[in-house]
């Protein structure tokens, strides 16, 4: 028999489970709210304080930021003529993460679709022939590249998680390929192959300017010459542009604003085309008649310190830059140095009669032709007595220069060197240009002092040469020269006097005359003047006995300069000459010629003004050192 249970009791115990259930249930809805506060914080701090990681990470999966190529800037000569252009060309390239080279005899089925956006697209190995020969490669190379995997800094193998190579998610297949055979290439529709728009260098005065000019890398970037030292000017600034990218490299949208592209500046130097042609040539033609080992020609504007032409032999051709021989690169005129041993005997008689210790009636004694000095003979090729200014520059006599040099104090000598610019850089920004040698002046001793005034004891280039010889054509002014084409003339600062400078250019037209050492530097219709120069070259610390510079140094009209020109032939076969006046002044002859009817400079002297002398009465400079 069932006990009854009282209603009051019933109601306790129905109570008391109500309450537990109520606290239950709290409990939950409580766990429940703090989850919920977590992860309302955890968004929190993701959307606000790490949304630009998380904007980041998106990104990268589907965004891509494109470089939009500057246009590199033009060269060109004085006239405009172009010396460097950039011609548009494509470059194709591959997605290797998303293609799977299928083997030999398999083939993608014609319905084949991914089943998810990893899945890389199956490649036969007919396509990939088929692209080799597109690209102009061979099949290896081409299987080799779309084979490529991702590696570490240290050239370690990245892998993915499945522990299989990671392939690359770039890289090239051939770069810079003519346009119309890069869309012969993207019209065989081979997924993960593409094609990017760039630019090619161009130079079509080749070796002619190669030296000045230089050239680029495969990404645009000068790597000589002018190209190198003014990159950034020529380099203009990249631009860009943002899209959305799918798995094929396809574009879906752009998602922000396009950058165009600031096009590099143009570049107008100083360089005559035509003059360069011309100074190109003579020099080549010189190099190779008396078999030397290579040469240099520089012309320059007499009134404005602007380099017309800057030649060197042997050169090399920018538009072929597989295999460039480094010692056709150098820019010789800029970056070797050479003792100028007798064309700097004009600078020695300058500086003297500046200072006032000699005038044009001064005479020395150079008899017997030898003169002991510090231990060593200093030797003339003849005997020629007693002479004044003239007659030093004229026979070319050491001699007499040392015996000059020795009458001013070694300040004054110093300071007429250091005035034009020896033993300092031209300032031409160019890459590797060189300053010379020129030893303080209290280091000197009386023989060094003396071996100077005939060219011997320090080194220049032959920019700094012609640099020198500005003072002579331009009334004793000394001007800055540039390779950039200059609206006014730089301001100059005056060395010598104007009246003196007259002086010495009159006594170096008559070594271009019968009794000088430079009558194969004559002009048709034109007044010139110069100093030659042959000197020893110097070979592991001694002078060599076989090995010669010949150099000429002068300026033309003489009424009127307008043109100064400096010629070294390096190491002319001694069997056939190694004289300046045999090998170098000839060269400054057709170049002096041909320059001044391109500029239309008008004839100062007769057309039967040139004078040979006998070949008895033929002389030479002395290439001798103590």
């Amino acid at each position: 028999m069932n006990r009854m249970i009282p209603p009051t009791q019933a109601r306790k115990r129905y109570s008391q489970q109500l309450k537990l259930e109520r606290w239950r249930v709290w409990f939950v809805v409580a766990g429940l709210m703090g989850l919920f506060a977590i992860l309302l914080g955890r968004g929190l701090w993701l959307q606000v304080f790490n949304e630009e990681f998380l904007q980041g990470q998106g990104e990268a999966r589907y965004a891509r930021t494109l470089r939009l190529e500057a246009n590199r800037g033009m060269i060109t000569d004085r006239n405009g003529e172009p010396l460097a252009i950039s011609t548009p060309v494509q470059s194709i390239w591959a997605s290797p993460r998303s293609i799977e080279l299928l083997p030999a005899g398999q083939v993608r089925p014609a319905d084949w679709e991914p089943e998810s956006d990893k899945d890389p697209v199956p490649l036969s190995q007919d396509e990939v022939g088929k692209l080799a020969r597109a690209l102009g490669m061979p099949v290896a190379d081409v299987v080799k590249k779309l084979s490529e995997t991702r590696r570490t800094h240290k050239g370690e193998t990245i892998k993915d998680k499945d522990g299989k190579p990671s392939r690359t998610d770039f890289i090239w297949l051939r770069r810079q390929m003519n346009p119309q055979d890069a869309k012969n290439v993207m019209a065989l529709n081979i997924p993960g192959v593409y094609a990017q728009a760039e630019y090619r260098r161009y130079y079509p005065a080749g070796e002619i300017m190669a030296q000045i000019i230089g050239y680029t890398n495969i990404d645009g970037r000068g790597q000589e010459g002018l190209e190198l030292a003014r990159d950034k000017v020529l380099s203009g600034q990249t631009g860009s542009r943002t899209v959305i990218r799918d798995r094929r490299g396809y574009i879906v949208e752009d998602i922000s604003t396009i950058v165009p592209p600031k096009d590099g500046e143009t570049l107008a130097l100083s360089i005559d085309r035509r003059i360069q042609y011309l100074a190109y040539r003579e020099i080549n033609k010189a190099v190779s008649d008396f078999d030397a080992a290579g040469g240099s020609i520089v012309v320059l504007d007499a009134r404005t310190g602007e380099i017309l032409a800057l030649a060197n032999s042997p050169s090399y051709n920018p538009n072929s830059r597989e295999r460039i021989d480094p010692a056709k690169k150098r820019n010789r005129a800029i970056t070797d140095l050479y003792e100028p041993g007798s064309t700097l005997k004009p600078l020695t008689v300058a500086a003297a009669m500046q200072a006032g210790t000699i005038n044009a009636k001064t005479t020395f004694n150079t008899s017997p032709g030898a003169l002991s000095m510090g231990g060593f003979t200093i030797k003339d090729t003849h005997n020629y007595g007693v002479l004044n200014a003239e007659g030093i520059l004229v026979h070319s006599s050491n001699i007499g220069a040392l015996k000059v040099a020795l009458t001013m104090p070694r300040e004054t000598q110093w300071n007429m060197l250091n005035a034009v610019g020896i033993g300092q850089r031209p300032g031409l920004g160019f890459p590797g240009e060189s300053a010379g040698k020129l030893r303080p002046f209290k280091t000197w001793y009386p023989i060094e002092q003396g071996t100077m005034g005939y060219g011997y004891g320090l080194s220049v280039s032959l920019m700094q040469m012609a640099k020198a010889y500005q003072i002579f054509a331009t009334s004793g002014i000394e001007h800055p020269v540039s390779l950039i084409k200059q609206n006014a003339p730089m301001p100059g600062k005056q060395v010598i006097s104007p009246e003196l400078a007259l002086t010495i250019r009159g006594y170096m037209e008559k070594v271009t005359q019968p009794g000088g050492t430079a009558t194969r530097a004559q002009v048709v219709g034109y007044r010139v003047a110069g100093k030659t120069g042959t000197a020893r070259k110097q070979s592991g610390g001694n002078y060599a006995d076989k090995k010669y510079v010949g150099s000429f140094v002068g300026l033309a009209p003489v009424s009127n300069p307008r043109l100064i020109v400096a010629v070294m032939i390096d190491e002319p076969d001694i069997k056939k000459s190694i004289y300046g006046g045999a090998v170098a002044a000839p060269v400054f002859s057709s170049v002096v010629a041909g320059t001044l009817r391109l500029l239309g400079i008008p004839p100062d002297a007769p057309t039967n003004n040139i004078l040979l002398p006998s070949p008895q009465d033929t002389k030479e400079d002395e290439a001798w050192v103590p």
